[in-house]
């Protein structure tokens, strides 16, 4: 775990069928060394399909190998596994939450926003749609519309099971029902970019047996072995996500003006998925270092104390898809600002909108009066 900055807790929702457990153990077995803490939201027994390699997962929080912690539980439980899962004797990076297929994302969302625990922050709503069940899935759940309109990430899984027409036809009918450019990410058998939510870390703990890590992968390249042996050639390798995304990066030691920077966030592409860095703004009385974070929608700041003798500088990465790389570096380069310290203080307010109240001390309110944190938990 990092000591300083708070663990991201990511919500990742949808029906039942959808793909989520898919998804999730797709995140498991590609994280490289990062420390993941999850938190399976359902009912009764569970069984996480790539977890039986290691045992299976009860009722009850289990410690593995790998340092994954999973664990069952009901709504009212979720504050207390987290605290639980935050505790600096774990070490974990990032923290997942699978929903119960019929969860209220949005009640998920508040709850997260209201916590309390400073070494905790919400890091974003992933919903997981299944393409091939879409039309009859808002048939029978209405409330599907509901929970993609505030949804920060929207994986259109099991893409392989719809054709091109039927697949576009659906995307059009999902960006009708999302906010305005709210991303879209398509997806089969789950696999998505790790690095669309969370930074995989290299990996650093040997063990004399095989780790966590190690069975799943395992597991999974025995998978794909049977999976290619009946595609006839097909190089099944090529349609993995790592191909589909993006990176750019981008770096800069003069200040970046808060208005422009805010309002190049407010206006990126429906395609860019994820930013994720640090800020330097130099405006007198804001003289920290930035930490941004973004996935979809979802966009939060954190203000934290420049290292000893670390350069003031903004280094940024942004991840996406079909996006306009150098185009992307344009709007950035047209960011900075040459003479920072004569900014007024009030040219913060639109980055303080995404500070969190512990972090934010006394600072102005949102524009229409609301603290910044109440007003992330109603516009959810």
């Amino acid at each position: 775990m990092n000591s300083v900055q708070p663990i991201p807790v990511v919500v990742l929702a949808g029906f039942l069928g959808s793909g989520k457990t898919t998804l999730l153990n797709h995140l498991l077995g590609n994280r490289g060394g990062t420390r993941i803490g999850v938190v399976v939201n359902d009912f009764g027994s569970i069984e996480i399909d790539a977890m039986s390699v290691a045992g299976q997962v009860g009722d009850s929080m289990v410690s593995l190998g790998g340092g994954c912690l999973c664990c069952a539980v009901d709504g009212s439980e979720l504050d207390a596994y987290l605290d639980k899962l935050a505790a600096p004797v774990h070490r974990i990076d990032v923290i997942v939450i699978e929903a119960s297929g019929l969860a209220e994302p949005q009640e998920m969302v508040k709850m997260l926003i209201a916590n309390e625990n400073p070494a905790i922050r919400y890091g974003g709503l992933v919903q997981v749609v299944d393409a091939a069940e879409f039309d009859r899935t808002r048939a029978a759940h209405p409330e599907t519309d509901r929970h993609l309109s505030v949804a920060d990430l929207v994986v259109l899984n099991k893409t392989d099971r719809v054709d091109p027409a039927e697949r576009a036809r659906i995307e059009g009918e999902i960006a009708s029902l999302c906010a305005p450019g709210t991303p879209l990410v398509g997806a089969d058998h789950g696999r998505i970019d790790p690095e669309l939510l969370f930074d995989r870390r290299p990996w650093t703990e040997t063990r004399g047996q095989l780790s966590f890590e190690d069975l799943i992968a395992e597991a999974a390249d025995a998978a794909d072995a049977d999976s290619d042996a009946g595609d006839d050639g097909h190089d099944a390798h090529a349609d993995h996500a790592h191909a589909r995304y993006e990176s750019v990066g981008f770096t800069s030691d003069q200040a970046l003006s808060p208005r422009r920077f805010i309002d190049f966030l407010d206006r990126r592409p429906a395609g860019l998925y994820r930013i994720k860095g640090f800020v330097w703004f130099g405006v007198p009385g804001h003289q920290e270092r930035y930490e941004v974070h973004a996935v979809g929608r979802f966009l939060r700041f954190t203000p934290g104390p420049w290292g000893r003798g670390e350069r003031r500088r903004t280094q940024l990465v942004l991840i996406g898809s079909g996006t306009d790389g150098p185009g992307l570096l344009r709007e950035l380069d047209a960011c900075r600002e040459e003479s920072p310290g004569q900014a007024p203080p009030e040219s913060m307010w639109g980055v303080l909108r995404y500070v969190a109240a512990a972090d934010r001390g006394d600072e102005p309110a949102a524009e229409d009066g609301t603290p910044a944190q109440e007003a992330q938990a109603r516009d959810a």
